[in-house]
């Protein structure tokens, strides 16, 4: 008897369906899988037999066929096991009456007969919805992470046995209700603006930065509160829709790095170590090709301390994603496409020793060597940053000064009506932030006054600006006229806009 399956195998972050095929027949007993199976599949024989055999049903000893359609693509993971091991019972006739045509199952079989979870099932869910399935047999393990999309009936099954019940009518499994998707309150923190001691500069840089989506780069010695700065960050960032959430979730679900919750209730912080690799950074991997860092961060912050001692390639890789929101990772498994709309925030000292340009420190390099550190910056990827600011040493009363010192959650307030001003603004557009702007929206929203125009021409002649440093500087005042309120930019929304960049070339 032949059976057919539905189950779904990602590629990237898409669910592609497959077709399980199994024909159990008369012959010699055998037991062959085609259809590119990988190792992983292809290991599956033997945890669907024991399964089997240890949920007290019977495995069928007949010359058995399973093939995976279509034929062409790579079967990889044990997400198939649950299928494989349905239609191995329903072509052996153990599963009289009961219809799984409509059906996708999913999940990894234990030799017991237990169903463990799997990672990516989110995008596959998402992904299988769109291709008009809306019933599911998932493991209980995955239940957190199913719970949130609706429209489906999802059955959470801790084991084969309590699937073959199922089917059959003895014990029904009740299907997940959709939970309703809450952003997490946010938790007291020393990573709070409220914090930080002077730099009025960078603070003021980094509320417009989150604000309208835009790369930061610091610039200055040790101790300086660089690093801090950066770590209140997730504080200000603008809560999660549950649309971006879901988006952010297919990734790192897909990453296996969910946590208990099931989905991302947080804006991404990644700080890979200046010895990762670009491969680490990119995504890849030698069979299945795993996002990177940076498409862990998308919908976040990606923040590099130390930018100089990363290595030059790793940086460079950078370029594109900065540029296009997404990456394509190219490996012998295949070639996939990962969403990386991140915001870049970097560090660095000026020099190897940290002190050159500043007001009070005396730098000890030479020429030679500060022309030697910074070279490892390019002057492109450098170009793709929006804001550059100092931070220098503060004074001894300016570290013990309470003035100024605003908390991360009244800044996050002028966060959200920026950000919402941008919604409203890009909502025929399917943008987001104002650092997403391409010329034609540049065009439509972003017109420049007489005056405004010329301090942007004079800058732009100073200071040897490319056309991608001309549309960034805009972009920053567009995002600063949001933050004051103000329908159209001015003269002085440009002129800070123009302050944020560092005249001598790193």
């Amino acid at each position: 008897m032949i059976a057919k399956i539905i189950c779904f195998t990602l590629v990237g972050l898409d669910g592609v369906p497959v077709e399980v095929e199994t024909d159990v027949n008369k012959g010699v007993p055998a037991y062959d899988m085609v259809g590119l199976p990988d190792a992983a599949v292809k290991e599956s024989k033997e945890r669907v037999r024991s399964a089997i055999k240890n949920s007290g049903l019977l495995f069928p000893m007949n010359k058995i066929t399973i093939n995976f359609a279509p034929a062409d693509l790579k079967k990889e993971g044990a997400a198939f096991d649950l299928a494989v091991a349905v239609s191995l019972l329903k072509g052996s006739e153990q599963l009289i009456g009961a219809d799984v045509s409509d059906t996708v199952f999913l999940g990894e079989l234990a030799l017991n007969g237990d169903l463990r979870p799997i990672n990516g099932l989110l995008p596959i869910l998402i992904s299988a919805k769109g291709h008009g399935f809306t019933k599911f047999v998932i493991p209980a393990a995955n239940a957190p992470e199913a719970r949130f999309l609706g429209g489906a009936e999802i059955y959470p099954a801790e084991s084969l046995l309590a699937v073959v019940k199922h089917l059959v009518g003895a014990e029904t499994i009740s299907p997940l209700e959709t939970a309703r998707f809450a952003v997490s309150g946010r938790k007291e923190s020393s990573a709070d603006l409220k914090y930080v001691k002077g730099q009025p500069v960078a603070r003021r840089a980094i509320e417009i930065a989150v604000a309208g989506g835009h790369n930061l780069l610091m610039v200055g010695p040790p101790g300086t509160g660089k690093t801090m700065l950066a770590r209140c960050l997730p504080t200000i960032m603008p809560d999660l829709s549950f649309e971006e959430a879901l988006e952010i979730t297919k990734i790192h679900s897909v990453a296996g790095i969910l946590g208990e919750e099931g989905i991302v209730t947080e804006r991404p912080f990644r700080t890979p170590h200046h010895t990762a690799t670009t491969v680490s950074m990119c995504g890849g991997g030698n069979r299945v090709v795993h996002p990177g860092e940076i498409s862990l961060a998308h919908g976040g912050v990606l923040f590099l301390d130390e930018l100089p001692e990363y290595k030059r390639s790793t940086l460079e890789a950078l370029r594109q994603p900065l540029e296009d929101g997404k990456i394509s990772v190219s490996r012998a498994g295949g070639t996939v496409t990962y969403p990386s709309r991140f915001m870049l925030c970097a560090s660095m000292n000026p020099c190897p020793c940290g002190n050159y340009g500043s007001a009070d420190l005396v730098c000890t390099c030479t020429p030679a060597e500060i022309r030697r550190y910074r070279r490892k910056i390019s002057g492109p990827l450098l170009d793709r940053i929006d804001l550059q600011v100092e931070v220098d040493n503060l004074s001894y009363d300016e570290l013990t000064s309470t003035e100024g010192r605003e908390s991360s959650a009244a800044v996050k307030e002028r966060v959200n009506i920026a950000r919402k001003i941008q919604r409203n603004r890009f909502a025929e557009y399917r943008l987001n932030t104002n650092a997403e702007m391409g010329e034609r929206e540049i065009d439509a929203f972003c017109a420049l006054g007489r005056e405004s125009e010329e301090i942007l021409r004079s800058a732009f002649e100073r200071m040897k600006l490319s056309a991608r440093a001309r549309a960034r500087i805009i972009k920053v005042s567009r995002t600063i006229a949001d933050l004051d309120g103000c329908e159209n930019i001015e003269p002085k929304h440009v002129f800070e806009a123009v302050s944020y960049r560092l005249e001598e070339k790193i």
